[in-house]
């Protein structure tokens, strides 16, 4: 059952916190969810030592850090199997360009998500990773018009 199974409502209410403003103070915290500061910092102290906590980060704008359009790119490999697969994730994930790289089930074999600067970006990149010798069948990009739902948060 993992981690998830020890916690107990308190703790999904210090995660839920955090996961909106991780920059709130452990006294804050604490006061929030009715424990005494030392208790509040030993509980995220456990669910970081635990893994629950992965990271903890800041979270900027794309487009105010220059990175304003936003891509899916699925691609389907020449050549399929656990080494191939990984080569090729190996090379995307080098890309400055790349924020998301899956491997995925059914007849495409990546999705990547991109945060691009402009089309120039986007056409060296797809340079680099599509037309040469990087055993890429075909791909297909879809351009991201309008987000509907990008959440980083994961519901407890």
């Amino acid at each position: 059952m993992g981690m998830l199974g020890k916690m107990d409502r308190i703790d999904r209410k210090l995660l839920n916190l955090m996961q909106r403003d991780a920059s709130r103070t452990n006294v804050d915290l604490a006061d929030e969810v009715g424990l005494s500061p030392s208790s509040c910092l030993r509980r995220t102290q456990r669910l970081q030592k635990s893994g629950v906590i992965d990271r903890i980060v800041a979270i900027l704008n794309p487009a105010k850090a220059g990175r304003v359009i936003k891509a899916l790119v699925a691609v389907e490999l020449k050549l399929h199997g656990e080494q191939h697969m990984r080569r090729f994730l190996d090379i995307a994930i080098t890309e400055e360009a790349v924020s998301h790289a899956y491997a995925v089930t059914g007849e495409t074999d990546v999705v990547l998500m991109l945060r691009l600067r402009d089309m120039e970006e986007f056409d060296s990149l797809c340079e680099r990773l599509f037309r040469d010798q990087t055993n890429v069948a075909r791909f297909f990009t879809m351009m991201i018009i309008r987000t509907a739902k990008e959440e980083t948060a994961i519901r407890l």
